[in-house]
């Protein structure tokens, strides 16, 4: 049978299928640059979730240090600016080496706030900040150099341990608060009174209702609205310090070390490379979860560069006057909510923070929020951290006994300075700089207690999951 007559020769396409040029033109959500009118509310809303916690840790240790309001602005103004540049560099970073490329936000934590007060209460006046300065920077020099092999150690940090570490910040934290609502002065002859307890407690209220009836954006950020009205209803009372705005200059940047040059002290440093391992845990947890949000699983190459960007960040910050530096959970918050992905809305963020870093009165506008207003918000804050611990403990197996007994020892020695403060007087100054941070103390006591229960001798229980070290 005669074949059928071929028709003529299709020419080739000179282009993909639609769907293919879908499947190569298409920007991963991560990696994507929005429109200006979506992006600069959704940075907005980034930095309404932080502001508060990057502002915190040099409020309280200024104003432990015994700092006037015009050094105080200039620790907020320097936190403003190494929170941006940490956060720009873990966004954007430098491929290979540098920055986990999420939308991951980067700012002083204040999970190092205990055991640094602890610092500077063993250090006289003119030696607080640059002892504490000398620990930051060695603890960052420790997490450069532990980075890269850390997911092999994650192992000896389960929710177990880390619920403990972070349940003890929040516990320990508490009585700044309440410090605060008696007017923070405690040599002062006022100390206490009663117009300050009212101010913390209208602040707290305050928090408290537009939890309940706010809505969206506004109820995200109620912390801010009740520092805002707090402060408002202190003004018409005399009891808001507005110098700091008419002393602080417009723009400047931060002169390094302008608290005094470095002081290395072992037990200082110790103390706060042991927070290290904390930040770094929790900074790690932070990348996996964002990753699984984002729908890129972070790697161990990408834990890695992103807990190098902490390190070169707590290294480089004291030199200016930042703090241990490490991951904002709250962000990660934002970006599960908003389901907003991109990198780009969080490197905005943290250029508008070196913007307000750059302009220290801005920070000085801050800085004149009165204690008890201060209080009244710290105790919703030092609370949370508390909750975000006991939150973790729940998926810690706390039915196995060993469990249970683990936690019950640790909190309790990580409580012990706080019940009893002069428990360790008699013990060495070293002694005292660790075990008197009841984090340190409690970090210590977990991780001991979990080698011992889980690890040594015993395969009774399946190793927690080890990143792979890049």
């Amino acid at each position: 049978m005669a074949q059928p007559a071929k028709g003529p020769a299709k020419a080739p396409c000179s282009t993909p299928p639609v769907h293919i040029m879908d499947a190569v033109t298409s920007v991963h959500p991560v990696d994507e640059k929005l429109h200006p009118s979506r992006l600069v509310p959704a940075a907005l809303q980034h930095i309404a979730a932080m502001y508060a916690g990057v502002v915190t840790p040099p409020l309280i240790i200024g104003q432990a240090c015994g700092l006037d309001i015009g050094a105080r602005t200039r620790l907020i103004a320097a936190s403003l600016l190494i929170a941006g540049i940490a956060t720009i560099l873990q966004t954007i970073g430098v491929k290979g080496f540098v920055g986990n490329r999420l939308p991951f936000v980067n700012a002083a934590s204040s999970a190092g706030i205990a055991p640094i007060l602890a610092i500077a209460e063993t250090n006289g006046q003119g030696h607080q900040l640059p002892a504490i300065y000398g620990a930051v920077m060695v603890a960052g020099a420790f997490c450069l150099a532990l980075g890269p092999f850390f997911g092999r150690l994650l192992r000896f940090f389960p929710p177990l341990v880390t619920g403990v570490v972070i349940t003890l910040i929040g516990v320990t934290l508490m009585p700044v608060p309440v410090g605060w609502a008696q007017g923070g002065d405690k040599t002062a002859a006022d100390f206490g009174d009663m117009r300050y307890l009212a101010l913390a407690g209208f602040t707290l209220a305050v928090i408290l209702l537009i939890q309940r009836f706010g809505k969206g954006f506004v109820k995200q950020v109620a912390l801010l609205f009740g520092l805002l009205v707090g402060t408002l209803a202190a003004i018409p009372f005399g009891m808001a310090d507005f110098s700091g705005i008419k002393s602080a200059p417009v723009a400047a940047l931060p002169t390094p070390f302008a608290f005094g040059a470095p002081e290395f002290q072992p037990a200082a440093i110790l103390s706060l490379c042991i927070v290290m391992l904390v930040l770094m845990t929790e900074s790690s947890a932070g990348m996996l979860a964002l990753g699984e949000i984002c729908d890129r699983r972070a790697d161990a190459r990408t834990i890695t560069r992103g807990l190098r960007t902490d390190g070169l960040a707590t290294l480089i910050g004291p030199v200016f006057g930042g703090f241990p530096t490490s991951a904002f959970a709250q962000n990660v918050g934002v970006v599960s909510l908003t389901r907003v992905r991109s990198r780009y809305v969080v490197a905005v963020a943290g250029g508008s923070l070196i913007i307000l870093g750059a302009f220290p009165v801005l920070g000085a506008v801050v800085s004149l929020v009165p204690m008890p207003v201060l209080g009244g918000a710290g105790i919703v804050l030092f609370g949370s951290i508390a909750v975000s611990g006991i939150r973790t403990l729940s998926e810690a197996g706390l039915d196995d006994s060993s469990n249970i007994i683990l936690v019950a020892v640790a909190l309790g020695a990580g409580i012990i300075p706080l019940a009893a403060p002069t428990f360790y007087a008699d013990f060495p100054a070293w002694a005292q700089t660790v075990l008197g941070s009841g984090i340190s103390a409690g970090a210590l006591v977990a991780v001991l207690l979990n080698l011992f229960f889980h690890h040594l001798g015993t395969r009774s229980r399946q190793p927690a999951p080890v990143l792979e070290s890049s």
